[in-house]
């Protein structure tokens, strides 16, 4: 069902509104356009892309949404849609994602450093299209691993580490940037999906073995599993929020994510002190926290502020966009890969939707674990 509304404005040139039953969630969902000039939506089609024509090109609108109207409605940015003609179609929503995925929808984003952290040097913040993209709501949870990996052990395929979790439904992690790569692909044939990660650049030797002497290509077009980009990564981590440290907005506490408090280093950081009680346990080896305890973000993803860091799929490298601005993926080559989110034995800085970290990709970690995504 879907239903439109004009709405005046004196301060945004716009506004038509859609508001979508939300299946999974059984709420509304509402949409509008800001830009700077008057738009209108000419049609919601039943797959949750919009058709909408007066836009000016060259220039960039807003989607923004919210969950209701009351009082004016408490819009959030959604995503940024740069045009280069009047009329455009734009996928907004997923009514039937892949199992356990969300829609992370095309568009454009500030990636990297926007509001100065002065501790932040390694991201200076530039534009980045990316396009549309699912990705897992959840960190992949040792349950799954173990379902994969099962099935990889009996078709062919060798791991480094065979993965650690506190529980079934807690984030794998003690996994290298290899065996993800690897499990990813195991996961696309258990799914009957094209692998995306191959050992020759002819893409036709499916990378099931090997680790740290191993070249690792990617073919971007195959519909299989696969770990997130850098650029991919911050776009979902940031939820359509522009201008925030973190995925719900620029504090952060334990009640929103599972990282080590330390309220007198960081001024964002509201604690409190320590380990997550919640899930500390004196001598405890890990203090990770059950995948999607915490509230999602505006992409409806959980954890992508703690609990556990997740391997990227780019050589760690500065500056952003390489080789491109447009779905950047990264340097050619290197020594470490890029982790991104932060994780339960990290402060807040490290949760920080800018922050970077990096890694040597033939070492497994205990804070270190993956989720994964899909094309459209």
């Amino acid at each position: 069902m879907s239903m439109k509304t004009k709405l005046p404005s004196l301060f945004i040139a716009l506004a038509l509104l859609a508001v979508v039953p939300a299946a999974a969630a059984q709420t509304a969902q509402f949409f509008r356009l800001v830009g700077p000039t008057a738009v209108t939506i000419t049609k919601f089609r039943a797959d949750g892309s919009i058709i909408w024509s007066g836009a000016t090109p060259g220039t960039t609108y807003t989607v923004q949404t919210a969950t209701s109207l009351a009082g004016g409605g408490n819009w959030a940015n959604y995503v940024q849609l740069s045009v280069t003609q009047a009329v455009n179609t734009n996928l907004l929503i997923a009514f039937n994602p892949p199992a356990g995925m969300a829609l992370i929808p095309a568009g454009s984003f500030t990636m990297g450093n926007s509001i100065g952290d002065s501790d932040i040097t390694d991201a200076n913040p530039t534009n980045v299209y990316v396009s549309g993209f699912f990705m897992d709501v959840n960190l992949v949870s040792s349950n799954q691993w173990a379902g994969v990996y099962s099935y990889a052990l009996n078709h062919g395929y060798t791991f480094a580490n065979a993965g650690l979790g506190k529980a079934a439904n807690h984030p794998v992690c003690y996994v290298d940037w290899y065996d993800c790569v690897k499990w990813s692909n195991a996961r696309s044939a258990q799914a009957g999906l094209t692998p995306v990660y191959y050992t020759d650049a002819g893409m036709t030797q499916v990378f099931t073995n090997g680790d740290n002497s191993t070249t690792v290509y990617a073919n971007w077009g195959a519909n299989g599993y696969r770990l997130p980009t850098e650029a991919e990564w911050e776009k979902a981590a940031r939820g359509g929020l522009s201008g925030q440290r973190f995925p719900l907005g620029n504090i952060i506490n334990e009640n929103l994510a599972d990282y080590y408090g330390a309220t007198g280093i960081y001024s964002y950081d509201k604690g409190p002190d320590g380990y997550n009680a919640a899930f500390y346990t004196i001598y405890a080896y890990l203090c990770t926290s059950p995948v999607g305890y915490f509230a999602p973000n505006g992409y409806g993803l959980n954890d992508m502020a703690g609990n556990m860091s997740e391997w990227c799929w780019d050589w760690y490298g500065t500056p952003y966009g390489q080789p491109t601005n447009t779905n950047p993926t990264g340097p050619a080559t290197g020594s470490v890969h890029a982790v991104r989110g932060g994780d339960w034995y990290d402060m807040a800085n490290a949760a920080r939707c800018a922050n970077r970290l990096h890694y040597n990709p033939a070492y497994p970690f205990t804070t270190v674990g993956f989720r994964c995504v899909r094309g459209r």
